[in-house]
């Protein structure tokens, strides 16, 4: 007899109501990092060549741009919330802002964190019952999840200075999130 599976999206919000219920107090979450920047989310789009969704961050500090291809679905996560879409049945980062609700925890930043080896990394901070937490994240996700929380998001300066200058034609595909 096979192995019972279980949706991923079930498993993902078991996993952080676990983290949460075992948070120990630790003060308030850290400052950004000396060497990022916040970053604005300036859309979502289809690089034409390769079919591929995209998303571009631009510093606000010094506007560099970073460009992450993403998943279909990923696209969508991130698209809805800068539109002001709220879909009929809440997906999965509107899922989870309601579970963090009634647990009292909120999303207080976002930092994408590097890129190695042409992945993309994140961590997603979060404060509940005063304490903090800091969890690993894709960085498409903890951007939907940022957009709809309005808390801000960040990315290392060493982000930008290993990303790709923002495509102006034909455009190889970028480093996955």
């Amino acid at each position: 007899m096979g192995a019972i599976t279980r949706p991923a999206g079930l498993s993902a919000l078991l996993i952080v109501a676990l983290v949460v219920a075992g948070a120990r107090a630790q003060g308030a979450p850290p400052p950004p990092p000396a060497g990022a920047q916040e970053v604005t989310v300036m859309g979502v789009f289809v690089a034409p060549h390769t079919q591929q969704p995209m998303v571009v961050l631009q510093g606000k500090r010094d506007g560099r741009s970073v460009v992450m291809a993403i998943g279909a679905a990923e696209a969508t996560g991130i698209a809805l919330p800068l539109q002001n879409v709220t879909p009929p049945r809440p997906l999965t980062h509107d899922l989870f802002l309601t579970l963090f609700g009634r647990l009292n925890v909120k999303v207080t930043r976002v930092v994408i964190t590097d890129l190695r080896n042409d992945t993309y990394f994140a961590t997603l901070f979060l404060t509940a019952a005063g304490a903090a937490l800091e969890l690993d994240s894709r960085p498409s996700d903890a951007i939907a999840l940022a957009l709809r929380a309005q808390a801000p998001i960040y990315a290392d300066d060493r982000v930008f200075d290993k990303a790709a200058p923002l495509p102006r034609g034909p455009a190889a595909p970028a480093p996955r999130i």
